[in-house]
């Protein structure tokens, strides 16, 4: 889990997940939404990857990128789970 709040800690990750809320996108795609170098988008998409809040399919020379939504739910049910104690401290 840390990582992938690690992650969501750069704005242009968080770009980038909004980016692929969308539509599945390649790097080139991606790349045309920032004013930063090709190798930083690849290195952002490699992160985000690596905590799997992203997958990649090859699709001919390219890699799409979709979002990982399995790992999005884990992070909402930790959110809410997160809450719920909270919630219970209280009382």
């Amino acid at each position: 889990m840390n990582s992938i709040f690690k992650a969501l800690s750069d704005p242009t990750r968080r770009k980038i997940l909004e980016l692929l809320i969308e539509k599945d996108l390649n790097a080139g795609e991606i790349a045309e939404h920032f004013q930063i170098s090709k190798p930083s988008i690849s290195h952002h998409l490699q992160l985000l990857k690596s905590c799997n809040l992203i997958l990649g399919e090859k699709r001919g020379q390219n890699i799409l990128y979709s979002l990982n939504t399995t790992v999005l739910q884990e992070i909402v049910k930790w959110f809410y789970n997160f809450k719920e104690r909270g919630e219970k401290n209280d009382l």
